[in-house]
């Protein structure tokens, strides 16, 4: 009965968004890797594997800019099925690149293109939901991402200990192949949209979501958090190996454990939890989550303390994120959802940019265990923020 609850009513049109999703994210392997990649295969420096990262982030800056202009012209339909299918064709265009200046410039335009994706896909969750469905709709898109993550760095493990190349035709392929089941069934649910007045365009920028002051200190600790998230998955794969002594396997485990669990108990969770305690309550206990990963990452490297690390890690992410983007959402109007979907979405590019900077830099000047405090500092600061917004 549980089960059903959690799952039913939710419209077939979500299903479809899921198994997108899914698809899609069974392919992710390059970004977990990338640091191992371009450090242990392409013998980068620690500092311009950073770089790389930071290439792809800036890229998905603009991505997330653009897909959400985009989606309140065009529509989400279009905006998901070119990010899919011209990010796909990248893919196999950055597997060719060994040289540090051009793998900048190939990820910045492949980032740009995949991370289009996000504000049309949260736009497209609304759209296709009903305000008592929509987190668990969220939820449910976030079960197959993370369904696919589970997968996803687990093949990307074994296929890196044959050939990295393979990482990078597998996000080709399932980007693809998620792209031509947007083109045959999304396809009726495009309808451009009708040019605005001059009042209305008015209108538009003033209730843009960079004048909304609550929404930009929410988006604030949200983009520390995620700052101090991100990196568990493209900055301290190298401290796995290096430190940890894991192999690619074992890094593919650690990593899909995180969302194999995401995948088992999120939508139970937040069928429980919702309307209970408040958005921000729930984000600020996520918070607190990631600051208890973080004591443990600095004090043990064993495999299993990793394990239970994670796991911590993984519960912070379902209490924080699903409310995160439910949010920002609600804060919307049904004329910029996409501008307040862009906002959201762009916070994971800045933190990446951020975290991969300092990360690599703190690696190289300081070591690990500075760049695990330095991590863990920005957990507590995004829990204490939060929890003072909840309190306002």
């Amino acid at each position: 009965m549980l089960l059903k609850n959690a799952y039913g009513g939710l419209s077939p049109k979500i299903w479809l968004l899921a198994l997108v999703m899914l698809i899609n994210r069974a392919g992710t392997m390059v970004v977990a890797f990338m640091t191992v990649y371009t450090t242990q295969k392409l013998h980068f420096s620690i500092e311009n594997a950073g770089f790389v990262m930071m290439s792809f982030g800036f890229g998905a800056i603009l991505g997330s800019y653009l897909g959400g202009k985009l989606t309140d012209v065009f529509g989400y339909f279009f905006v998901q099925f070119g990010s899919l299918f011209i990010g796909g064709l990248l893919f196999f265009v950055v597997a060719e690149i060994q040289t540090f200046e051009l793998l900048c410039v190939a990820t910045f335009v492949l980032s740009a293109f995949g991370e289009a994706y996000r504000p049309a896909n949260s736009v497209s969750i609304a759209h296709l939901s009903t305000p008592d469905t929509f987190t668990r709709s969220i939820s449910l898109v976030r079960l197959a991402i993370n369904l696919g993550w589970a997968v996803g760095p687990v093949l990307g493990g074994i296929f890196a200990t044959r050939d990295y190349k393979y990482l990078f035709w597998a996000d080709g392929v399932t980007n693809i192949l998620a792209a031509i089941i947007v083109l045959i069934f999304l396809h009726s649910k495009y309808v451009k949209k009708a040019k605005i007045s001059k009042a209305e365009a008015k209108l538009n920028r003033a209730e843009s979501p960079w004048r909304d002051s609550t929404f930009m200190i929410f988006m604030v600790f949200t983009t520390i958090y995620v700052m101090s998230f991100s990196p568990l998955f493209v900055v301290l794969p190298v401290y796995y190996k290096e430190i940890c002594n894991m192999s690619e396997f074992q890094i593919g485990l650690l990593m899909g454990m995180n969302g194999l669990l995401v995948a088992l108990v999120e939508m139970l969770i937040i069928y429980k939890l919702e309307g209970k305690y408040t958005k921000l309550q729930l984000i600020t206990f996520g918070c607190f989550l990631l600051v208890v990963n973080y004591i443990i990452y600095l004090n043990f490297t064993a495999y299993a303390w990793m394990l239970i690390g994670i796991t911590f890690a993984t519960f912070s992410e379902i209490f924080a994120m699903p409310f995160m983007n439910t949010y920002s959402i609600e804060r919307a109007k049904s004329h910029n959802q996409g501008q307040y979907s862009a906002v959201y979405a762009m916070s994971w590019p800045v933190a990446q940019i951020g975290s991969s900077l300092l990360g690599t830099q703190v690696i190289a000047g300081l070591g690990y265990t500075a760049l695990l405090l330095l991590l863990g500092g920005l957990a507590v600061v995004a829990t204490a923020g939060f929890y003072a917004l909840e309190k306002r």
